[in-house]
């Protein structure tokens, strides 16, 4: 299924019962989706973490699987969250989860992160995060790396047009993190030319008559795994330059932004060297 790239900035709320913001950091944090689970692992103290979604470790969903390994997996249900007693909540809104739903009455302190689809906005979701988990010094760090790695890269697109390509024919359009980084990259997104929305399909033969520069596809769509992926291996396609990188850098707005620019300008630029080479 395909996915647009989630994040974003955020903002405290109260559920379902008003609740005052903590003056102390926090000791049992409970994430209750993907990318707030990116957001915590990267700025609170692992010690500090008490819960974490299933797709937490998951290598192809989470650009912070790694540190995620070791570290209590829920099944997002309010009897867990009840017996873990949390000080903050976090979620994409944590109150509309079904958890939360169902533990009406008791009141948490929560975080209600909304989708980041710019840089900016994930930008302001870490500081928000930072300053929740106790330690926004970690955020403004962590913005500033983001911020000095990303003007290293330039624009190694050239204005050349790219579509991102996903399984049956998925694209994605404009107001998406994917995008945005497009955009940085000095790309053109072919959804914005032929006026499509932020996901759309297009078929084989709408993509040959497009003609784009580069295709931009998730690295998991390499090979052919079923019939989702086999279109985009199909031969009328398959001399089109693709520049691949891993669905866990751009499902969510999160750090992993930053390695989704460099892979794609990475890529971008052996393309060119190879051409001026000829």
């Amino acid at each position: 299924m395909p996915l647009l790239a989630l994040g974003g900035a955020a903002l405290w709320a109260a559920a379902p019962s008003p609740t005052p913001l903590p003056t102390t950091k926090p000791k049992r944090i409970v994430s209750l989706n993907l990318c707030a689970d990116q957001l915590i692992l990267a700025l609170a103290d692992r010690d500090q973490i008490a819960g974490l979604t299933r797709n937490a470790t998951d290598t192809e969903m989470s650009g912070e699987a790694m540190k995620a390994r070791g570290l209590p997996v829920l099944k997002n249900s309010a009897e867990q969250i009840l017996a873990i007693d949390p000080d903050l909540v976090v979620g994409m809104p944590a109150k509309r989860s079904a958890a939360m739903r169902a533990l009406k009455g008791h009141k948490y302190n929560m975080l209600d992160l909304e989708t980041a689809n710019t840089v900016d906005e994930i930008y302001a979701s870490i500081r928000q995060t930072a300053v929740a988990v106790g330690h926004p010094e970690r955020g403004e760090a962590l913005v500033a790396r983001m911020q000095a790695a990303l003007a290293r890269i330039g624009k190694p697109g050239g204005g050349k047009v790219a579509a991102y390509y996903q399984r049956r024919g998925f694209m994605t359009g404009t107001g998406t993190l994917i995008d945005d980084l497009m955009q940085r990259m000095g790309l053109v997104n072919l959804a914005a030319k032929l006026d499509k929305p932020p996901l759309s399909q297009l078929s084989l033969e709408e993509m040959v008559a497009a003609q784009p520069d580069y295709l931009i596809v998730e690295s998991a769509t390499d090979k052919i795994a079923d019939q989702g992926t086999e279109m985009l291996h199909h031969p009328a396609i398959a001399n089109i330059p693709r520049i691949s990188i891993p669905q866990a850098w751009t499902v969510c707005g999160s750090p992993a932004y930053v390695e989704a620019a460099q892979g794609m300008a990475a890529q971008l630029t052996r393309y060119q060297d190879r051409t001026h080479a000829r």
